[in-house]
């Protein structure tokens, strides 16, 4: 069976940080795709700054020409809220012979329990969780009784099952956020070397996220 890679998001605007962890955690996961999946309205956080027109191309640019990785826009064309339980549902019903795994940073994974419906996710998808050098889910012990029996040790043992494993992958952690590089381009301040030069010219060209 096929390994599927999702990695949903705002991309308000994507960058560096999103694509070094979405490429190692391919590589590290022997996935044969990851698909980017941009959020329409994210639940649990602010609305996006950006039409969801936008936030795809870019996404769409950032990922031209690179092996295995597919732009999803189902959830930027189904109405309400972004709730990634409807969206594996939705995805295993359509690759109902491919193994899913759904893949999270540490802030995400750790807000787990405040996502909708979140203990149906396992139903559908194994977890990933990229995470930095050094961290342990040890850190978090109320969390760590919650995904015990779940956590796969070695990744040559991950995803053997349908789904619901968790594992934990290091990966290189960029300091890069949507948020300050939004900042930046707010005061047209330069954002080289942040986000993928084919986003830094869309963002330049568009003026999306400069002050009216």
């Amino acid at each position: 069976m096929r390994r599927i890679g999702i990695f949903g998001g705002t991309f308000d605007p994507i960058h560096i940080g999103h694509l070094r962890s979405a490429l190692e955690l391919r590589q590290a996961l022997d996935l044969d795709e990851v698909r980017f999946l941009p959020a329409r309205l994210p639940p649990n956080r602010e609305r996006p700054q950006v039409e969801s027109a936008m936030r795809a191309e870019m996404v769409s640019r950032a990922i031209a020409g690179m092996d295995g990785f597919m732009l999803d826009c189902r959830e930027l064309e189904r109405p309400g809220p972004s709730y990634m339980v409807d969206t594996l549902a939705d995805l295993q019903r359509e690759l109902p012979r491919e193994r899913l795994v759904l893949l999270l940073g540490t802030d995400a994974f750790l807000g787990l329990p405040d996502w909708h419906d979140w203990e149906r996710l396992f139903t559908y998808a194994h977890i990933a969780v990229a995470h930095r050098p050094g961290w342990s889910l040890a850190y978090e012990s109320s969390l760590a009784c919650l995904f015990a029996d779940r956590v796969v040790g070695n990744l040559r043992d991950f995803a053997r099952t349908r789904a619901g494993e968790v594992v934990f992958v290091e990966v290189t952690q960029l300091e890069i956020s949507a948020t300050t590089v939004r900042e930046l381009a707010t005061a047209g301040a330069d954002i080289h070397f942040l986000v993928p030069e084919v986003v830094r010219e869309f963002i330049e060209e568009t003026g999306c996220y400069r002050r009216d």
